[in-house]
């Protein structure tokens, strides 16, 4: 990892790094246009696999699908999408490569994260795209410019084999039975509106939260391997929530 203009010793790019990752619910895919090589860039909605590689759902009849299929070099833009001058905010550049994932769990993430898409997921020129971290640009702030590599960024998963098979039951769980503790979460861990917050996913690191189109991120104080875990630790950040009551 190579800092450019970090000065602050307090900050932690990684963990900035891998926050706007989780959080993010769109962002600019640039690609390399087949034949001229030229620029070609694009909006898209972005998830994330367990691991958090950016997950996007692409139609082989798009522009920017026609270069992957040239050329898998890609770079994905994310930001924090908040009010005011958008240079003022955090922003992640990703490059690597994209391709196409045929994994069920995979597709599953998308899904959970943008359930809109559903409608056309199934349509047989979209495919699920995955892109593998090669190295990574984070600007968040003034004297925040840090470069930095994959596995900066990329979640070990390898011990949690146990924890993701029992992830689509365990946050179907949260969103019918324990909607009132996914608000706690938001609002009283992570400062944010109160409304009907969703969880979307969870790996070894945290959960993921939606509302509308707000995404944010609920790091967990230890990793998380195993069901169980998970749900231990959900119960204590429950309590904590609760303790933050006015």
């Amino acid at each position: 990892m190579r800092a450019q203009m970090n000065t602050d010793s307090e900050f932690e790019p990684k963990r900035a790094a891998k926050k706007l990752l989780r959080e993010a619910l769109s962002g600019a895919l640039a690609t390399l246009m087949q034949g001229s090589g030229d620029p070609y860039c694009s909006l898209v909605n972005v998830a994330t696999a367990h691991d958090g590689s950016p997950l996007m759902l692409l139609s082989r009849l798009a522009v920017h699908t026609k270069n992957l299929l040239a050329d898998s070099r890609a770079s994905v833009m994310l930001d924090e999408r908040k009010e005011g001058d958008p240079l003022e905010g955090a922003r992640l550049m990703l490059m690597g490569r994209l391709a196409a994932s045929d994994n069920v769990t995979t597709r599953t993430r998308y899904l959970s994260r943008h359930p809109e898409a559903a409608q056309f997921a199934s349509f047989t020129d979209f495919a699920i795209y995955r892109m593998t971290i090669e190295r990574a640009h984070l600007v968040a702030g003034f004297g925040r410019i840090v470069d930095l590599e994959a596995k900066d960024i990329v979640t070990d998963v390898a011990d949690a084999a146990a924890l993701i098979e029992a992830e689509p039951s365990a946050f179907a769980h949260m969103n019918g039975d324990h909607a009132d503790a996914l608000r706690l979460y938001a609002t009283k861990l992570l400062g944010a509106p109160d409304g009907e917050w969703r969880c979307t996913g969870c790996d070894p690191e945290g959960l993921d939260l939606r509302l509308n189109r707000i995404g944010l991120r609920l790091p967990f104080e230890r990793r998380v391997t195993t069901p169980a875990d998970l749900r231990n630790i959900l119960v204590k950040l429950a309590d904590d929530a609760r303790a933050h009551r006015d």
